[in-house]
């Protein structure tokens, strides 16, 4: 295991072995976060749910009011009719065969695939390379639409999806640690309050049992479930 750095014991003793509110903890983790780089903050969502079972599955999407902090890569594969309009919204990469044909060869170089209804039957044999790069666009996501320039400008906007994993955890990136701690806790803000919306009804008991926030390189912070009013 490897060993702490001085600046690591630092900031892992100014977190205190008690739950936070998202003010604080989006204070801390900002405070804490003190690195030679700009790292990501996560949120990992722990839910009293069974992902196996089909009416406990937890999925969605949030636009998080102030964004990702990160660059996000849209490639729209649209037919020509539809390439000016994926441009416009400010898609990075823009058309059709030659690009299934780059995906087919392994190129996965983008954060997001936007596509139509009409050209999804030319990426199921894709599934292999896309799926387990959670990079298959899909209708409950936005990105299978005819109205390709809003799916696009979503993306760029700071709209992300999420889906529980088979532990039962939400894991989201949900900024970066040079924002303000308020916009920080803005969007930690929006993604639990959609996770609360999407509690399932088989859902019995306490539906969210843990949430964390960290970045990349800090210690975990505890948010108070019973504590996101303050």
């Amino acid at each position: 295991m490897a060993r702490l750095t001085k600046k690591q014991k630092e900031n892992t003793a100014k977190v205190e072995s008690r739950a936070y509110s998202v003010a604080e903890a989006s204070a801390l983790i900002k405070e804490i976060s003190n690195t030679n780089f700009d790292p990501s903050v996560d949120l990992a969502v722990r839910l009293n749910v069974d992902p196996r079972k089909a009416n406990q599955m937890v999925r969605g999407v949030v636009t998080l009011p102030h964004g990702t902090g990160k660059d996000v890569k849209v490639l729209a594969l649209v037919t020509p009719d539809k390439e000016a309009e994926a441009k416009e919204a400010g898609a990075d990469y823009v058309g059709l065969d030659e690009y299934l044909a780059k995906i087919k060869g392994g190129w996965t170089d983008v954060d997001v695939i936007v596509t139509m209804p009409s050209v999804m039957g030319k990426l199921g044999p894709l599934g292999r390379v896309l799926g387990p790069r959670g990079l298959m666009p899909n209708p409950k996501t936005g990105t299978v639409t005819m109205d390709v320039a809003k799916a696009v400008s979503d993306v760029k906007a700071g709209k992300i999806d999420f889906k529980v994993d088979k532990t039962g955890i939400v894991h989201a990136a949900i900024g970066k640690a040079s924002f303000d701690a308020e916009k920080i806790e803005g969007n930690a803000r929006e993604l639990l309050t959609t996770l609360i919306k999407l509690k399932p009804q088989a859902s019995k008991g306490i539906y969210m049992k843990s949430v964390f926030m960290s970045s990349t390189m800090s210690p975990s912070v505890e948010i108070d479930t019973k504590k996101f009013g303050e």
